[in-house]
Protein backbone atom coordinates (compact mmCIF):
# COMPACT_ATOMS: atom_id res chain seq x y z
CA UNK A 1 0.00 0.00 0.00
CA UNK A 2 1.42 3.35 -0.99
CA UNK A 3 1.87 6.35 1.64
CA UNK A 4 1.11 10.29 0.41
CA UNK A 5 4.12 11.07 1.78
CA UNK A 6 4.97 15.16 2.31
CA UNK A 7 7.24 16.94 -0.02
CA UNK A 8 9.26 19.71 1.59
CA UNK A 9 11.35 22.56 -0.55
CA UNK A 10 14.34 24.90 0.52
CA UNK A 11 13.56 27.77 -1.29
CA UNK A 12 16.57 30.39 -1.46
CA UNK A 13 15.09 34.03 -1.06
CA UNK A 14 17.19 35.81 -3.52
CA UNK A 15 15.15 37.42 -6.49
CA UNK A 16 11.69 35.77 -6.82
CA UNK A 17 12.93 33.21 -9.56
CA UNK A 18 13.20 30.20 -6.64
CA UNK A 19 10.06 30.99 -5.23
CA UNK A 20 7.98 31.72 -7.90
CA UNK A 21 9.78 28.33 -9.47
CA UNK A 22 8.47 26.53 -6.64
CA UNK A 23 4.87 28.10 -6.04
CA UNK A 24 4.21 26.47 -10.20
CA UNK A 25 5.48 23.17 -8.76
CA UNK A 26 3.33 22.90 -5.75
CA UNK A 27 -0.16 24.29 -7.67
CA UNK A 28 0.48 21.62 -10.14
CA UNK A 29 0.99 18.79 -7.25
CA UNK A 30 -2.27 16.62 -6.21
CA UNK A 31 -3.99 18.71 -3.79
CA UNK A 32 -4.27 16.32 -1.07
CA UNK A 33 -0.46 15.98 -1.27
CA UNK A 34 0.99 17.91 2.16
CA UNK A 35 3.72 20.44 0.94
CA UNK A 36 5.89 22.22 3.11
CA UNK A 37 8.17 25.70 2.55
CA UNK A 38 10.91 26.54 4.09
CA UNK A 39 12.49 29.57 3.32
CA UNK A 40 13.73 32.75 4.71
CA UNK A 41 11.91 34.90 2.43
CA UNK A 42 8.52 33.40 3.39
CA UNK A 43 7.14 36.93 2.24
CA UNK A 44 7.49 35.74 -1.37
CA UNK A 45 4.82 33.08 -1.15
CA UNK A 46 2.10 36.25 0.08
CA UNK A 47 -0.94 35.61 -1.25
CA UNK A 48 -0.12 31.93 -2.85
CA UNK A 49 -3.33 30.49 -2.56
CA UNK A 50 -3.00 26.60 -2.56
CA UNK A 51 -2.44 25.51 0.98
CA UNK A 52 1.02 25.00 1.91
CA UNK A 53 3.39 25.03 5.32
CA UNK A 54 5.31 27.47 5.49
CA UNK A 55 8.64 27.59 8.35
CA UNK A 56 10.74 30.79 8.31
CA UNK A 57 14.40 30.19 8.53
CA UNK A 58 16.74 32.73 9.73
CA UNK A 59 18.14 34.87 7.10
CA UNK A 60 21.86 33.94 7.51
CA UNK A 61 23.22 36.23 4.65
CA UNK A 62 24.92 38.86 6.44
CA UNK A 63 25.70 37.59 9.65
CA UNK A 64 28.64 38.14 10.98
CA UNK A 65 31.28 35.70 12.43
CA UNK A 66 31.74 36.30 16.09
CA UNK A 67 35.63 36.41 16.49
CA UNK A 68 38.82 36.74 14.35
CA UNK A 69 39.70 33.06 14.91
CA UNK A 70 36.68 31.28 13.77
CA UNK A 71 36.76 34.04 10.60
CA UNK A 72 40.04 32.90 10.26
CA UNK A 73 38.95 28.89 9.73
CA UNK A 74 39.37 28.04 5.81
CA UNK A 75 36.08 26.48 3.91
CA UNK A 76 36.41 23.11 3.68
CA UNK A 77 36.58 22.15 0.12
CA UNK A 78 33.66 20.05 -0.02
CA UNK A 79 31.67 22.96 0.64
CA UNK A 80 31.24 26.85 0.04
CA UNK A 81 29.39 28.45 2.39
CA UNK A 82 29.92 27.37 6.04
CA UNK A 83 31.22 30.16 8.45
CA UNK A 84 31.83 28.92 12.23
CA UNK A 85 29.87 30.33 15.15
CA UNK A 86 26.81 31.55 13.37
CA UNK A 87 23.33 31.19 15.96
CA UNK A 88 21.62 31.92 13.10
CA UNK A 89 23.01 28.74 10.65
CA UNK A 90 22.98 26.37 13.92
CA UNK A 91 18.93 27.36 14.01
CA UNK A 92 18.29 27.36 10.12
CA UNK A 93 20.15 23.74 10.04
CA UNK A 94 17.80 22.88 13.18
CA UNK A 95 14.79 24.16 11.65
CA UNK A 96 15.45 22.33 8.44
CA UNK A 97 16.13 18.82 10.04
CA UNK A 98 13.20 19.23 12.94
CA UNK A 99 10.77 20.35 9.66
CA UNK A 100 11.90 16.89 7.54
CA UNK A 101 11.35 14.56 10.81
CA UNK A 102 7.94 16.28 11.97
CA UNK A 103 6.30 16.30 8.88
CA UNK A 104 7.75 12.97 7.96
CA UNK A 105 8.91 13.95 4.53
CA UNK A 106 8.97 11.94 1.68
CA UNK A 107 11.21 13.94 -0.41
CA UNK A 108 13.15 17.50 0.22
CA UNK A 109 13.23 19.54 -2.74
CA UNK A 110 16.60 21.79 -2.68
CA UNK A 111 16.15 24.89 -4.75
CA UNK A 112 19.22 25.50 -4.28
CA UNK A 113 21.91 25.11 -1.71
CA UNK A 114 24.43 21.71 -2.00
CA UNK A 115 25.31 22.09 1.75
CA UNK A 116 21.50 21.40 2.50
CA UNK A 117 21.62 18.63 -0.37
CA UNK A 118 24.67 17.04 1.63
CA UNK A 119 22.11 17.87 5.44
CA UNK A 120 19.40 15.97 4.04
CA UNK A 121 20.79 13.10 3.19
CA UNK A 122 22.71 12.87 6.29
CA UNK A 123 19.24 13.55 7.77
CA UNK A 124 18.34 10.14 5.92
CA UNK A 125 15.62 12.27 3.63
CA UNK A 126 15.51 11.88 0.07
CA UNK A 127 16.52 14.68 -1.59
CA UNK A 128 16.26 16.11 -5.14
CA UNK A 129 18.47 19.18 -6.16
CA UNK A 130 17.39 22.15 -8.90
CA UNK A 131 19.83 21.72 -11.41
CA UNK A 132 21.57 25.25 -12.52
CA UNK A 133 24.59 25.89 -15.13
CA UNK A 134 28.14 26.95 -14.01
CA UNK A 135 31.71 25.73 -13.61
CA UNK A 136 30.35 23.16 -10.55
CA UNK A 137 32.68 20.24 -11.23
CA UNK A 138 34.02 20.90 -7.50
CA UNK A 139 33.65 18.25 -4.81
CA UNK A 140 31.35 20.25 -3.30
CA UNK A 141 28.68 20.34 -6.15
CA UNK A 142 29.45 16.66 -7.52
CA UNK A 143 29.27 15.20 -3.82
CA UNK A 144 25.78 17.07 -2.96
CA UNK A 145 24.22 15.59 -6.85
CA UNK A 146 25.23 12.50 -5.66
CA UNK A 147 23.84 12.64 -2.30
CA UNK A 148 20.36 13.56 -4.31
CA UNK A 149 18.24 10.57 -5.59
CA UNK A 150 17.55 12.78 -8.57
CA UNK A 151 18.25 16.65 -10.31
CA UNK A 152 15.42 18.62 -12.16
CA UNK A 153 16.44 20.86 -14.90
CA UNK A 154 14.11 23.28 -15.65
CA UNK A 155 15.17 23.28 -19.18
CA UNK A 156 15.46 22.06 -22.25
CA UNK A 157 18.12 19.10 -22.24
CA UNK A 158 19.96 20.98 -25.40
CA UNK A 159 21.17 23.46 -22.36
CA UNK A 160 22.99 20.68 -20.94
CA UNK A 161 26.94 21.69 -20.87
CA UNK A 162 29.25 18.63 -21.99
CA UNK A 163 31.00 18.74 -18.96
CA UNK A 164 27.62 17.20 -16.79
CA UNK A 165 29.03 14.14 -15.76
CA UNK A 166 26.74 10.94 -17.50
CA UNK A 167 26.00 9.45 -14.06
CA UNK A 168 24.21 12.48 -12.95
CA UNK A 169 23.03 13.33 -16.57
CA UNK A 170 20.94 9.84 -16.18
CA UNK A 171 19.24 10.75 -12.99
CA UNK A 172 18.26 14.46 -14.53
CA UNK A 173 14.44 14.90 -14.84
CA UNK A 174 14.50 17.66 -18.22
CA UNK A 175 11.38 19.38 -17.88
CA UNK A 176 12.30 21.61 -20.96
CA UNK A 177 12.13 25.47 -20.04
CA UNK A 178 9.79 26.43 -17.28
CA UNK A 179 8.51 29.79 -17.68
CA UNK A 180 6.42 30.97 -14.62
CA UNK A 181 4.72 34.07 -16.59
CA UNK A 182 1.32 33.63 -16.88
CA UNK A 183 -0.02 36.72 -19.22
CA UNK A 184 -1.08 35.67 -22.34
CA UNK A 185 1.42 36.45 -25.39
CA UNK A 186 -0.44 38.79 -28.29
CA UNK A 187 0.33 38.83 -31.74
CA UNK A 188 3.51 41.41 -32.15
CA UNK A 189 0.86 43.97 -33.61
CA UNK A 190 -1.26 44.07 -31.26
CA UNK A 191 0.92 44.30 -28.46
CA UNK A 192 2.70 47.58 -30.29
CA UNK A 193 -0.99 48.98 -30.49
CA UNK A 194 -1.63 48.35 -26.67
CA UNK A 195 1.55 50.26 -25.54
CA UNK A 196 0.96 52.98 -28.10
CA UNK A 197 4.46 52.23 -30.31
CA UNK A 198 5.13 52.98 -33.99
CA UNK A 199 4.22 49.77 -36.02
CA UNK A 200 6.91 49.60 -38.21
CA UNK A 201 9.86 51.14 -36.13
CA UNK A 202 12.37 48.32 -34.89
CA UNK A 203 11.87 48.13 -31.54
CA UNK A 204 14.98 46.92 -29.07
CA UNK A 205 13.81 46.02 -25.30
CA UNK A 206 16.45 45.54 -22.78
CA UNK A 207 15.21 43.56 -19.65
CA UNK A 208 16.26 43.11 -16.27
CA UNK A 209 15.23 40.78 -13.93
CA UNK A 210 15.09 41.14 -10.01
CA UNK A 211 18.33 39.32 -8.76
CA UNK A 212 21.25 41.67 -9.85
CA UNK A 213 21.51 45.27 -9.57
CA UNK A 214 20.72 46.53 -13.08
CA UNK A 215 21.27 46.51 -16.58
CA UNK A 216 24.72 48.58 -16.72
CA UNK A 217 23.44 51.85 -18.59
CA UNK A 218 26.34 53.68 -20.20
CA UNK A 219 26.91 50.64 -22.62
CA UNK A 220 23.32 51.53 -23.76
CA UNK A 221 23.65 54.91 -24.57
CA UNK A 222 26.27 53.68 -27.33
CA UNK A 223 24.09 50.73 -28.62
CA UNK A 224 21.84 53.52 -29.03
CA UNK A 225 23.80 55.76 -31.02
CA UNK A 226 24.97 52.49 -33.55
CA UNK A 227 21.42 52.49 -34.17
CA UNK A 228 19.96 55.51 -33.90
CA UNK A 229 16.83 54.56 -36.12
CA UNK A 230 15.82 52.24 -33.51
CA UNK A 231 13.50 52.90 -30.08
CA UNK A 232 15.01 51.70 -27.33
CA UNK A 233 12.88 51.05 -24.26
CA UNK A 234 14.95 49.75 -20.92
CA UNK A 235 12.79 47.90 -18.22
CA UNK A 236 14.21 47.51 -14.67
CA UNK A 237 16.64 48.89 -12.90
CA UNK A 238 19.59 50.53 -14.55
CA UNK A 239 23.24 50.93 -13.13
CA UNK A 240 24.82 54.05 -13.94
CA UNK A 241 27.90 55.52 -13.15
CA UNK A 242 26.78 59.36 -13.62
CA UNK A 243 28.54 60.07 -16.67
CA UNK A 244 25.94 59.15 -19.27
CA UNK A 245 24.37 60.99 -21.74
CA UNK A 246 20.65 60.38 -22.79
CA UNK A 247 19.44 60.36 -26.38
CA UNK A 248 15.56 60.68 -27.36
CA UNK A 249 15.59 57.04 -29.00
CA UNK A 250 16.97 55.38 -25.35
CA UNK A 251 13.75 55.77 -22.86
CA UNK A 252 14.16 53.96 -19.33
CA UNK A 253 10.82 52.66 -18.39
CA UNK A 254 11.86 51.25 -14.57
CA UNK A 255 9.83 48.32 -13.77
CA UNK A 256 6.35 47.82 -15.72
CA UNK A 257 3.34 45.86 -15.15
CA UNK A 258 3.21 44.03 -18.47
CA UNK A 259 6.09 43.10 -19.41
CA UNK A 260 5.17 40.38 -21.73
CA UNK A 261 3.44 42.90 -23.83
CA UNK A 262 7.04 44.60 -24.29
CA UNK A 263 8.49 41.65 -24.93
CA UNK A 264 6.05 40.94 -27.90
CA UNK A 265 6.25 44.07 -29.48
CA UNK A 266 10.00 43.95 -29.70
CA UNK A 267 11.97 42.79 -32.83
CA UNK A 268 14.88 42.36 -30.16
CA UNK A 269 15.38 41.69 -27.22
CA UNK A 270 18.70 42.08 -24.60
CA UNK A 271 18.48 40.73 -21.51
CA UNK A 272 20.45 38.35 -18.84
CA UNK A 273 20.42 34.58 -18.73
CA UNK A 274 18.63 34.01 -15.72
CA UNK A 275 16.56 30.92 -16.42
CA UNK A 276 13.17 32.41 -16.16
CA UNK A 277 13.99 35.78 -18.30
CA UNK A 278 15.44 33.55 -21.00
CA UNK A 279 12.55 31.59 -21.31
CA UNK A 280 9.73 34.40 -21.03
CA UNK A 281 11.59 36.00 -24.46
CA UNK A 282 11.29 32.57 -25.69
CA UNK A 283 8.19 32.31 -24.94
CA UNK A 284 7.27 35.84 -26.93
CA UNK A 285 8.93 34.36 -29.59
CA UNK A 286 11.37 36.84 -29.96
CA UNK A 287 15.35 37.10 -31.46
CA UNK A 288 17.72 37.10 -28.00
CA UNK A 289 20.83 38.62 -27.29
CA UNK A 290 21.70 37.16 -24.47
CA UNK A 291 24.24 39.01 -21.77
CA UNK A 292 24.93 37.31 -18.92
CA UNK A 293 25.52 38.65 -15.24
CA UNK A 294 27.87 37.31 -12.93
CA UNK A 295 27.08 34.82 -11.11
CA UNK A 296 28.45 32.07 -8.76
CA UNK A 297 30.50 30.01 -10.57
CA UNK A 298 29.83 32.00 -14.09
CA UNK A 299 26.23 30.16 -14.11
CA UNK A 300 24.82 32.89 -16.84
CA UNK A 301 28.36 32.46 -18.88
CA UNK A 302 27.80 28.68 -18.99
CA UNK A 303 24.32 29.31 -20.15
CA UNK A 304 24.80 31.72 -22.52
CA UNK A 305 27.20 29.55 -24.31
CA UNK A 306 24.62 27.02 -24.43
CA UNK A 307 22.11 28.90 -25.97
CA UNK A 308 24.36 30.65 -28.59
CA UNK A 309 25.90 26.82 -29.79
CA UNK A 310 22.46 25.87 -30.93
CA UNK A 311 21.91 29.23 -32.14
CA UNK A 312 19.03 30.21 -29.76
CA UNK A 313 20.78 33.40 -29.05
CA UNK A 314 23.12 36.03 -29.91
CA UNK A 315 26.02 37.18 -26.90
CA UNK A 316 29.59 38.33 -26.67
CA UNK A 317 32.20 38.39 -23.54
CA UNK A 318 31.11 41.80 -22.23
CA UNK A 319 28.83 45.07 -23.09
CA UNK A 320 30.02 46.47 -26.42
CA UNK A 321 31.79 49.84 -26.15
CA UNK A 322 31.62 51.42 -29.59
CA UNK A 323 29.20 51.17 -32.66
CA UNK A 324 30.76 48.70 -34.74
CA UNK A 325 30.79 46.05 -32.14
CA UNK A 326 26.85 47.14 -31.32
CA UNK A 327 26.06 46.57 -35.21
CA UNK A 328 27.50 43.01 -35.27
CA UNK A 329 26.15 42.34 -32.10
CA UNK A 330 22.69 43.50 -33.16
CA UNK A 331 23.30 42.06 -36.99
CA UNK A 332 23.84 38.78 -35.42
CA UNK A 333 20.58 38.52 -33.63
CA UNK A 334 18.72 40.13 -36.85
CA UNK A 335 20.06 36.77 -38.57
CA UNK A 336 18.66 34.41 -35.60
CA UNK A 337 15.83 31.94 -36.34
CA UNK A 338 13.31 32.63 -33.61
CA UNK A 339 11.53 29.26 -33.55
CA UNK A 340 15.10 27.86 -32.06
CA UNK A 341 14.57 29.97 -29.10
CA UNK A 342 10.97 29.51 -28.29
CA UNK A 343 11.52 25.66 -29.12
CA UNK A 344 13.22 25.92 -25.51
CA UNK A 345 9.80 26.87 -23.79
CA UNK A 346 7.90 23.51 -22.98
CA UNK A 347 4.51 25.11 -21.86
CA UNK A 348 3.62 22.08 -19.50
CA UNK A 349 7.24 22.32 -18.41
CA UNK A 350 5.75 22.67 -14.65
CA UNK A 351 2.74 20.07 -14.57
CA UNK A 352 5.77 17.39 -16.05
CA UNK A 353 8.03 18.48 -13.27
CA UNK A 354 5.28 18.11 -10.54
CA UNK A 355 4.31 14.99 -11.87
CA UNK A 356 8.07 13.65 -11.95
CA UNK A 357 8.41 14.46 -8.30
CA UNK A 358 4.88 13.25 -7.12
CA UNK A 359 6.19 9.94 -9.25
CA UNK A 360 9.76 9.69 -7.78
CA UNK A 361 8.41 10.29 -3.99
CA UNK A 362 5.83 7.05 -4.43
CA UNK A 363 8.54 5.01 -6.39
CA UNK A 364 11.01 6.20 -3.45
CA UNK A 365 8.72 4.36 -0.67
CA UNK A 366 6.13 2.17 -2.36
CA UNK A 367 5.50 -0.90 -0.20
CA UNK A 368 6.83 1.27 2.95
CA UNK A 369 3.86 1.01 5.98
CA UNK A 370 3.08 4.13 7.68
CA UNK A 371 4.97 4.84 10.74
CA UNK A 372 3.31 4.51 14.15
CA UNK A 373 4.61 8.02 15.63
CA UNK A 374 2.86 6.59 19.03
CA UNK A 375 6.23 4.37 19.59
CA UNK A 376 8.15 5.69 22.76
CA UNK A 377 10.86 7.86 22.18
CA UNK A 378 9.46 8.68 18.58
CA UNK A 379 7.73 12.80 18.96
CA UNK A 380 4.30 12.80 17.08
CA UNK A 381 3.82 15.24 14.25
CA UNK A 382 4.76 18.86 14.84
CA UNK A 383 5.98 18.15 18.17
CA UNK A 384 8.83 18.12 19.59
CA UNK A 385 9.95 15.85 22.78
CA UNK A 386 9.70 17.92 26.28
CA UNK A 387 13.29 17.99 26.72
CA UNK A 388 14.44 19.57 23.17
CA UNK A 389 15.94 22.71 23.06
Amino acid sequence: MSVTKPIAFFVHHQGRGHANRTMALIERMSPDRPVTILTAGPELFDGFERPVDIVRLPNMIGAAVPTPRLFAEPTPQVMHCVPLGLAEMRRTMRLIVDALDERDVGLFVVDVSAEIALLSRIASTPCVQIRMHGDRSDIGHIGSYEACVGMLAPFDERLEQADYPPELRAKTFYSGGLCTTREPVAERAEARRRLGLDPSRETIVVLTGGGGAGTPYAPLTVGARAAPDALWLVLGPTLEEGHETDFANLQKLGWVPNVTDYLAAADIVIASAGDNTVHEVARAGGRLVVMPEWRYFSEQHRKAEALTRIGAAASCPAWPGDFDAWRSLLGQARALDPSVLQSLHAPDAASRAAAWLEDLTQTLWRGAERPDRSEPGLPTPLQRPANAA
